[in-house]
């Protein structure tokens, strides 16, 4: 809880003293909700509300906010429109790949994360993003990243081309054997649907690997 955290380590402290680039996602989304429930403290209800945004990204919507329990509607408007505010005034153009640096500002929030995210971004014609989605969360392996599963929505999105990327916990950047296993099924299965997988990135908060920039892709 808030109250049994130090001074320096409170949130709305930490913003203050270091700015909100310091502050992780949960912490952020823990100052907006200001306050918990009655039986949910709000750093409990924060983790939620982060969940659900992960699972929907920018399709978040008040019905799904609605559904934690401990959010009441007063409190998912305020989500609501943070994350409407952040599309209009931050993101109002689509971002273009150009190189694979430039897909970091689009999945860096997700470094800090305790487990690994894998995420697929949809590009179209022009290679720009139109969607951003976390495919699964947990260790990544070929069960749990199946082909499937990252082109299904591409495919809906008529998509030409992905770039997959997930994060390591560990800080380390180095691509595992499993890593590039699944980047071996991704790139054959996006040659069969015409949909091209232009690169895997895996990153952390140390730094980033590319399939592409190191010629493994």
């Amino acid at each position: 809880m808030i109250q049994s955290m130090s001074v320096a380590e409170r949130p709305r402290e930490r913003l203050c003293s270091y700015g909100p680039a310091a502050l992780g996602d949960h912490e952020l989304i823990t100052i907006l909700l200001g306050t918990g429930a009655r039986g949910r403290p709000v750093t409990q209800v924060a983790a939620e509300v982060l969940k659900v945004i992960d699972l929907n990204g920018a399709r978040t919507g008040i019905e799904e906010l609605l559904r934690i329990r401990g959010l009441g509607p007063a409190k998912a408007t305020v989500i609501s429109a943070a994350l409407e505010l952040a599309r209009r005034v931050l993101c109002p153009g689509r971002a273009r790949i150009s190189v694979p640096a430039d897909v970091i500002p689009l999945v860096s929030h997700y470094s800090d994360r305790k487990q690994e995210y894998f995420l697929c971004l949809s590009l179209n014609g022009a290679h720009e993003v139109t969607a951003t989605r976390v495919v699964s969360v947990g260790l990544i392996n070929r069960a749990l990243v199946h082909p499937r599963e990252v082109f299904a929505e591409p495919v809906n999105d008529r998509a030409t081309a992905i770039v997959v990327a997930h994060n390591h916990p560990s800080g380390h950047v180095e691509p595992s054997r499993e890593d590039r296993e699944v980047t071996e099924r991704l790139g054959a299965a996006g040659r069969t649907l015409g949909i091209q997988l232009l690169d895997h990135i895996i990153f952390s908060t140390e730094g980033y690997y590319s399939f592409l920039e190191n010629g493994a892709l």
